[in-house]
């Protein structure tokens, strides 16, 4: 797996200032932290897949390109935001969040709980820059969305590679996999997004899990379209050996999407 482009391919000089959405911004910061945070997630899965060797090599390298997400998306808060320093936000969130590094087995209860949990983070990423290139004025954040975008669909066909590897030696029933991807998806309210958010926008506050996460949610739900969403869902569908074409994914995205628009409603209402 090799990345096929780096900061220096992308036009920063072509920055407009003009088209920045303040609101997109603070969730930009947020997520320029958490793809930063790339070592700590290299360092729990190579402890949980200690002896597969092949399967570390490419971790380390999902990294590396992991890391240059974050290092994207900081550059390009940077511009929008000359007073966002990425470096004191990045240690005061490492300082507030951390994985279970000392883990050597999969909190998820096996390997291929773990890569299922790895194909939904993917899916939902890559929707999720999908979205922002789709939502965005801006020229650059346009095109670094996108592609941060292809990269993780790409980590998500990695992560999807490996589970049928895993499968063959012993397989997960579909049930058991269905329910760690939607325990996955209901973990985005967890303490990773909320840290990340409140560290990368200063700390505004005393940090408060509940108030940062419906922030964090409030503002990058926006940029999502019924599209998106069916894509991702599908994808993580994919993972768990459910016809992603099927009527049970329409149905499924379909609900997912009437629960996010009810949830943005309610977030809009309180924060007004």
């Amino acid at each position: 797996m090799t990345g096929h482009w780096t900061l220096d391919d992308i036009p920063w000089q072509q920055f407009d200032p003009s088209k920045v959405d303040p609101e997109l911004l603070r969730a930009v910061k947020a997520a320029a932290l958490v793809e930063h945070n790339a070592d700590d997630y290299v360092t729990y899965l190579s402890n949980v897949f200690a002896d597969d060797p092949d399967f570390c090599a490419v971790v380390r390298q999902w990294g590396v390109e992991e890391r240059q997400h974050g290092a994207a998306l900081a550059r390009w808060a940077q511009l929008a935001d000359p007073a966002f320093d990425p470096d004191l936000a990045m240690q005061r969130f490492t300082d507030g969040y951390r994985l279970p590094l000392e883990a050597t087995a999969s909190v998820r209860g096996s390997r291929n709980g773990e890569l299922v949990a790895r194909c939904v983070v993917e899916c939902g990423t890559s929707s999720f820059y999908t979205a922002i290139r789709d939502a965005t004025d801006e020229p650059v954040l346009k095109l670094v969305a996108a592609k941060i975008a292809a990269d993780e669909f790409r980590h998500f066909k990695l992560f999807y590679d490996h589970l049928q590897r895993y499968q063959q030696r012993q397989p997960l029933s579909r049930l058991r996999r269905l329910g760690i991807a939607l325990g996955r998806m209901q973990e985005a309210s967890d303490d990773e997004l909320a840290m990340a958010y409140w560290c990368g926008n200063g700390c505004e506050g005393a940090y408060d899990r509940a108030a940062q996460s419906a922030a964090y949610e409030l503002r990058a739900s926006r940029v999502y379209r019924f599209g998106h969403i069916q894509r991702g869902l599908s994808m993580a569908l994919k993972a768990c050996d459910f016809d992603p074409q099927s009527r049970l994914s329409r149905w499924f995205a379909a609900a997912i999407w009437r629960v996010m628009q009810w949830r943005l409603r309610r977030l809009a209402v309180a924060a007004a």
